[in-house]
């Protein structure tokens, strides 16, 4: 298999390994084959996915915090990798407004510690940094966002990203030479992921989740909100990808990609709550978009994935209907099974692999 030869017995490094994203990247990434190092800190609920499956029995699991240049910088030297994914963040709009020195720290200058430590990496490399769909300056118009558009936006949490996309793009063209650089590098931009074993504060699945298993009411802040909704593997596909990409080819090097659903795809926080209600018993919650006093979301967010589709033969696969089954089907499995979600995990890799298959995505035939 595609993904299979690129990555088995390669050395990948991933940033954030302990987190929601990060844990399932490196979940697939041993599936493979590879040889995964993890930096990162604590898991940052008490419950994660990081633990539910004991990933740290399965790789080379470290701790250590991105802000620290000097410690990243050194392992990431040690490690030699022959890939790197960079996941680690401040990735709650809400926190960003409570902390926003915290939130700049983490996400601007945590990726510049890792490109700093990229410089210093003399074998071949290819390396995927990923911010977030909310980098751009969202005036909520009703086409999907293309990676050229406006940067920015109001709150810290999406200002930090667009940050980090400027200091990558610096970067790169500064210190990282297409014609001579042994290390290639991307940025990837995706968000509003939902999948098994994500327990963050703020987010609608995990607020539904926390909710409904104690049989407790949950409070919808903004309901008609519309999100470009995907399951966490579609995203990390398109990363996995493009670091295979990165790694053929120069002409990806520098450039920035757009992974999400069809724009046709979008659905809102009450649509999603719907559908979770077919696959989870004793549901109950309530619109307090009216009282809600809480800090500036926006209420419309797309992504034109066009360019992902021309340069890496990727686009979304799986349904609105199917991501949120396939969702509820892995808290379903927790609550009931817990001893069973290592291999809940393994085989939802493989069943989305599969439907990936189907689709015609040319990594998984």
């Amino acid at each position: 298999m595609y993904f299979e030869k690129a990555f088995r017995d390669k050395t990948v490094l991933i940033t954030g390994h302990t987190g929601f994203k990060g844990s399932w990247l490196a979940a697939w990434l041993n599936e493979l084959g590879a040889k995964v190092v993890g930096i990162a800190l604590d898991p940052p609920t008490e419950n994660s996915h990081f633990s539910a499956i004991n990933l740290k029995n399965d790789i080379n699991d470290l701790r250590i915090d991105i802000r620290d240049r000097y410690k990243l910088e050194a392992a990431i030297i040690e490690a030699q990798p022959d890939f790197v994914f960079h996941l680690a963040a401040q990735p709650l709009v809400r926190e960003s407004y409570e902390d926003p020195v915290n939130t700049w720290n983490t996400n601007l200058f945590g990726t510049l510690h890792v490109l700093e430590a990229l410089r210093k990496i003399k074998k071949k490399c290819s390396a995927v940094i990923i911010t977030s769909d909310k980098c751009y300056d969202n005036v909520e118009w009703v086409w999907g966002y293309r990676e050229p558009d406006m940067l920015g936006g109001p709150d810290p949490y999406s200002a930090s990203k667009g940050a980090a996309e400027l200091a990558i793009r610096s970067h790169i063209k500064s210190y990282f030479p297409e014609d001579t650089s042994k290390v290639r590098i991307a940025s990837a931009r995706a968000g509003n992921v939902i999948g098994g074993g994500d327990w963050a504060a703020d987010r609608i699945i995990p607020d539904c989740i926390k909710a409904w298993s104690n049989d407790e009411l949950v409070e919808l802040r903004n309901p008609l909100s519309t999100r470009p909704w995907q399951h966490v593997l579609e995203p990390l596909g398109g990363y996995l990808s493009l670091a295979v990409g990165l790694s053929k080819t120069s002409h990806l090097h520098g450039e920035p990609f757009n992974f999400g659903p069809q724009d046709q795809v979008n659905h809102s926080v009450l649509e999603l709550v719907q559908q979770m209600a077919v696959y989870w018993d004793k549901v109950r919650w309530q619109d307090v978009s009216s009282s809600e006093n809480g800090p500036y979301e926006s209420g419309l967010l797309k992504l034109n994935c066009d360019k992902a589709l021309h340069h890496l033969n990727w686009h979304a696969v799986m349904g609105f209907e199917d991501t949120v089954r396939m969702t509820a089907q892995w808290y379903d499995e927790y609550y009931k099974n817990p001893s069973e979600i290592t291999e809940c995990t393994r085989k939802q890799i493989m069943n989305y692999t599969q439907i990936a298959k189907q689709k015609g995505l040319s990594w998984a035939q």
